[in-house]
């Protein structure tokens, strides 16, 4: 066996339906009574609900802020950090996907109070040390272990009006991260199993909840994945899958989750013939894959009815060199190293919405 670390990265973690309710408690587990809400505008209805679930435990909501953005752009935080000061708040939850749960984490980090987050998507964000902000069209990434939230609540209940079509994405978004982590510089056995356990939830539950949104089963499966995936993130290393997500969302405004479901089955094409043994893994979690990781991925992402090009994300053709210049700076360490005109061609044909290019196989 290759010799390895792994550091554990410390969350509180409560699973389970109705587990929303023990939010006050775990609110004064932190010690902490007056909580600022973060929510996106789209979520910011779910208000009143939250201030009735923190009465019922008497803790008083000390203000919500309903503004928080995918990329997590800077200046948003900045507004958030206001607000916190202007309730008086000591502590901040946040409830929602990835743009929820990074302005928390930057709110967190950046004044010292105690983060708490309800998950309702895949995305994973959660479980992981990592901030990702944009500023000025630029997205940078940093890892912290104060960064992470103190505790993260999963309830079923609250994703069970969550689109199938979002779950598509947010789901393969949360598969990316365990599909990188299995190559992941830094990778190691305890890791690997929960990034196979992972893949394999989410492939086995996505289906079912396209086919049958009201499944709590398949729901509660995928957001049992969705936290194996997000901890499997938040404990390695990143390589060419994220890089070049975060380039193209971070410097072309991209929809996150999407981003990374278009890019997946290209950056998993690129870095196959430098992980042959881990392809093999791969294939034994997908349902079709007929002894093929890429052949069983692409047949999920048929029957999902995934989207495929980045330019049905409003991403412009000429757009597709300086998305390389970005992914070609800064590298990320990667199994088999970043050739620009194999990443330029990459990137196109994600943009298109072609097939994969799959080489030395």
């Amino acid at each position: 066996m290759e010799p390895f670390e792994y550091n554990v990265n410390a969350s509180r973690v409560i699973f389970g339906s109705g587990s929303v309710n023990q939010l006050p408690l775990e609110i004064t587990k932190v010690n902490c009574s007056a909580p600022l809400i973060l929510l996106t505008p789209r979520q910011s209805t779910q208000s009143d609900k939250f201030k009735t679930i923190l009465a019922s435990g008497s803790i008083q909501l000390a203000g919500v802020f309903p503004n928080a953005t995918m990329h997590t752009p800077t200046h948003i935080t900045e507004q958030a950090v206001q607000t916190l000061k202007d309730t008086s708040a000591d502590c901040v939850v946040s409830v929602g996907g990835g743009s929820a749960i990074g302005l928390g984490k930057a709110v967190s980090i950046r004044t010292g109070v105690p983060h708490l987050t309800i998950p309702t998507t895949y995305s994973g964000s959660e479980m992981t040390p990592i901030l990702g902000e944009t500023h000025e069209g630029t997205k940078t990434t940093r890892s912290d272990k104060n960064i992470l939230p103190a505790t993260v609540i999963y309830d079923v209940d609250l994703t069970m009006t969550l689109p199938p079509s979002t779950c598509v994405v947010s789901g393969v978004n949360a598969i990316a991260h365990a599909m990188e982590a299995l190559y992941a510089k830094n990778t190691n056995p305890i890791i690997s199993l929960l990034a196979c356990d992972g893949v394999k939830a989410l492939a086995e539950s996505l289906p079912r909840i396209v086919s049958e949104p009201s499944s709590r089963p398949a729901r509660e499966r995928a957001l049992y994945g969705a936290w194996l995936c997000g901890t499997c993130l938040g404990s390695t290393s990143m390589a060419l899958h994220h890089k070049l997500c975060h380039t193209l969302g971070g410097s072309f405004g991209l929809k996150h989750a999407e981003t990374h479901t278009i890019v997946l089955p290209h950056a998993l094409s690129y870095n196959a013939p430098a992980i042959p043994e881990l392809m093999a893994k791969l294939a034994t979690l997908f349902p079709d894959s007929q002894g093929d990781a890429l052949k069983g991925l692409d047949s999920l992402l048929s029957e999902l009815n995934a989207p495929r090009a980045l330019k049905d994300l409003g991403m412009e053709e000429e757009n597709i060199d300086n998305a390389t210049n970005i992914a070609m700076t800064n590298r990320y360490a990667n199994p088999r190293d970043l050739e620009r005109e194999s990443i330029r061609e990459l990137i196109r044909r994600a943009w298109s919405g072609e097939a994969p290019r799959v080489e030395g196989l």
